[in-house]
């Protein structure tokens, strides 16, 4: 064996002692390390920290996408949850709206029930033109609706049936210019005709009014049970200003209507009226 070969086996023999060794004093055991062992672990720890730390930040980078992925998920999760819930609440408060309507509808019909027999009805159309203003409701002869009963609701009047099929019925509404309604202004008992005009987008008038007659602003206007087709009382409207006609000869005045004639959604129909009857209540409430 030549000086080098020993040499080169000399200093392997020693290197594996020493890795050994190193390997057998940093083994945690429960008796106090050698002061040998407390250097090579000494030697050893910031490595052995180094490569903590190493292995964490992989850990991270490799869990970061999954994470972001996972994340983004739940996000689209919720959105689409409170997407599904705002829609809940337009639904409920849609029933809640039409059940407080449906309510007043019927507590009407009890307070006028010895009055008249009513007939609750739905608008399911309205003419999209200026001229005319006519609804189309979800009530026919089949219903034992036919031509010239009186729609209102109740805060007041609306108008009356026109047109009648085995399921439907049109309704002119007192907007219509086409429309005549004998009325009274309830507190001095003037006389006039309540019309609708042209594109007024749901206002009316009540015209020929004597000129000698106290008008203000303010006065209620009721119909009259002039013409045998409107019943006595029903409540219209509210004078809004008044003006002189054309001819210098009577007064006309706008009125602001108690039934919302742009926002009709159920009505009721008036089917039969007892004379007997007192007059309904007026002043749109």
């Amino acid at each position: 064996m030549g000086w080098v070969t020993a040499k080169r086996l000399f200093f392997l023999v020693v290197l594996v002692a020493v890795t050994l060794a190193a390997i057998h004093v940093t083994i945690p055991e429960p008796a106090r390390l050698t002061p040998l062992g407390s250097k090579f672990r000494d030697v050893l720890a910031p490595a052995q920290s180094g490569l903590t730390w190493l292995s964490r930040q992989a850990r991270q980078v490799v869990s970061l996408p999954v994470s972001l992925y996972g994340a983004a998920e739940r996000s689209q999760a919720l959105e689409q949850e409170v997407e599904r819930l705002q829609s809940e609440i337009i639904q409920l408060n849609e029933y809640k709206a039409e059940n407080q309507r449906l309510t007043d509808l019927l507590n009407y019909k009890q307070v006028m029930v010895q009055q008249y027999d009513l007939l609750v009805a739905s608008v399911i159309a309205r003419d999209p033109g200026n001229w005319f203003a006519t609804v189309t409701l979800n009530r026919g002869s089949r219903d034992g609706v036919h031509e010239n009963m009186t729609v209102l609701t109740p805060q007041g009047l609306v108008g009356r049936v026109i047109t009648v099929t085995n399921a439907n019925c049109e309704v002119l509404l007192i907007t219509d210019p086409r429309s005549g309604v004998g009325s009274l202004i309830q507190e001095t008992r003037t006389p006039g005709i309540v019309e609708g005009t042209v594109g007024s987008s749901g206002t009316a008038r009540i015209i020929h009014i004597p000129n000698d007659a106290q008008v203000e602003e303010g006065q209620v206007v009721v119909t009259s049970g002039l013409g045998s087709i409107f019943p006595k009382g029903i409540p219209i409207g509210q004078i809004a200003s008044v003006s002189i006609e054309s001819a210098g000869l009577f007064k006309s005045a706008d009125i602001r209507l108690f039934a919302g004639m742009n926002q009709l959604e159920e009505v009721l129909i008036v089917t039969k009226v007892y004379p007997e009857a007192g007059t309904p209540p007026a002043g749109g409430g």
